[in-house]
């Protein structure tokens, strides 16, 4: 039996940067789980349920079979070993990001013996979710930036809601 694989994040919204780190780690690991987790620190900005089918959507669009999507609560390496993930699956989109990873991975190697798998962004390193939510509250066209479930999602809020 192959690894599981816990890619975790707000995913608020989920992104084309994102679903390129979910394809390559699909290839990688014969399951992959995206968690949407709640960042404590940040504000959320798009319901977690329907932030949750608009990825299954993705996944279905994109054929990608070896991918579920949960939403959780708690600590991330915690839910991750509950699922039976053997592995947390992180993007990178910078060194500032390996900085900022590579601390939270030492956090969760001594306190649950999870190693840390990164996949680089490549070239979507320059996207966030925050940028997107930016972008689209002042009224730009975000579609390049996010899968089509996403868009339709973002396009059915108000502008600044």
């Amino acid at each position: 039996m192959g690894m599981i694989g816990f890619y975790a994040g707000s995913f608020d919204p989920f992104t084309n940067g994102h679903l390129a780190i979910v394809k390559k780690s699909t290839k990688c690991f014969e399951k992959v789980i995206i968690g949407i987790g709640k960042n404590t620190e940040k504000r959320t900005r798009t319901s977690r349920e329907k932030m949750k089918k608009a990825i299954e959507k993705t996944l279905k669009e994109e054929k990608i079979n070896n991918a579920e999507v949960i939403i959780y609560e708690g600590l991330t390496a915690k839910v991750a070993k509950e699922r039976g993930a053997e592995i947390l699956i992180r993007g990178l989109r910078n060194g500032t990001d390996y900085q900022y990873e590579e601390t939270i991975a030492e956090i969760n190697d001594e306190y649950s013996k999870l190693d840390t798998c990164y996949f680089r962004a490549g070239n979507l390193g320059y996207l966030s979710s925050s940028m997107v939510m930016d972008l689209f509250n002042a009224g730009e066209d975000v579609t390049k930036f996010v899968p089509k479930a996403v868009a339709e999602i973002l396009k059915s809020k108000k502008v600044g809601e």
